[in-house]
């Protein structure tokens, strides 16, 4: 498959999902740039902003084999990855598959579910199999993890650890709808839910070969150093108790890759990656205590380093290693 078929496929799924999804392009691009790019997304916001309906939506544009996780804090590993049962007919133990060996699979209020259970994820989304009673099963690709998180509530929550949020490529945060969007919402769903109306518009053969195209967009020497700049600025930065890893440079290459393949390019500019540094870096770096008396957010660090490091060909502004 060439670019601009890949790129027709993404286009294609855009598209469907914002027959859903009013006013939030941005949010719906990342997702499907993380798609193409081997990896999962957190979308975390306020309730009944369409966090569901956005990972639901993505579920649907393609062929896929989708499967939905409403985490609570009752659930067990087993729950997610699956269980082996005996057989009494043929004395042997059968593996009953999880949800979590879908495709597409959703894990709704992902931080309801007790670290324990967090865990079992933690081999699928890295390694893209699961391990019950000491055997290996693997996930058919495509696979992707879209997760949703409310971060205004403290009650009966279990925060994701640093772990778990590394292996998230992107953090969406969708936001309320503008006037005009809300009215457009609700104009939407008078008789029935457009999602239920969705089909699907990519099988899982032409997204597997889309995402081979992205890896095919060249990266520049000088665009590369650029991404391990912007990731060690990071574990440098005064307001930074912990910057972030090498996986998000890993992250932040493969989604650069995949936006250029969104914008028609065949190679990736320094744009690409400052737009992508935030969604794909502020989850994974920590405040410093002092810091965060004073209010400061990740994103904020983040935009900081984006504004400080030189961009290939130009020049640093005012940027010091505070190492």
């Amino acid at each position: 498959m060439d670019q601009s078929q890949a790129q027709d496929i993404a286009d294609r799924i855009i598209d469907n999902i914002q027959k859903v999804i009013i006013g939030k392009a941005q949010a719906v691009e990342l997702a499907v740039i993380a798609l193409l790019s081997h990896g999962h997304v957190l979308i975390e916001d306020v309730p009944g902003v369409g966090k569901t309906v956005l990972g639901k939506s993505l579920a649907r544009s393609i062929d896929c084999v989708f499967k939905r996780i409403q985490l609570t804090p009752d659930m067990l590993p087993s729950d997610i990855t699956g269980v082996s049962i005996f057989n009494q007919q043929t004395r042997e133990f059968e593996f009953r598959p999880g949800p979590v060996l879908g495709q597409i699979v959703l894990a709704d209020e992902i931080n309801r579910a007790t670290p324990k259970t967090q865990s079992a994820l933690l081999e699928a989304m890295e390694e893209r199999q699961v391990t019950v009673d000491g055997i290996t099963h693997k996930i058919a690709s495509p696979f992707m993890i879209v997760a949703t998180e409310n971060p205004i509530e403290h009650e009966g929550i279990f925060p994701l650890p640093e772990a778990q949020l590394d292996r998230f490529m992107i953090r969406i945060q969708l936001g309320y709808p503008s006037f005009v969007d809300e009215i457009s919402i609700i104009d939407s769903q008078r008789l029935q839910h457009p999602i239920e109306s969705l089909s699907a518009v990519a099988s899982a053969d032409e997204v597997k070969e889309a995402q081979e195209a992205v890896k095919a967009i060249f990266v520049h020497d000088q665009v590369k150093r650029y991404i391990v700049s912007l990731v060690q600025a990071t574990r440098t930065h005064d307001d930074a108790a912990l910057g972030a890893s090498p996986r998000a440079g890993l992250a932040l290459f493969r989604s650069s890759q995949a936006l250029a393949l969104l914008r028609g390019r065949d190679y990736v500019i320094p744009d690409d990656v400052k737009e992508l540094a935030v969604p794909v870096m502020a989850h994974r770096v920590i405040v410093t205590p002092s810091a965060r008396m004073k209010r400061v957010e990740t994103h904020r660090i983040v935009e900081d380093v984006v504004g400080h490091v030189a961009v290939p060909g130009g020049q640093a502004t005012g940027w010091v290693d505070r190492g």
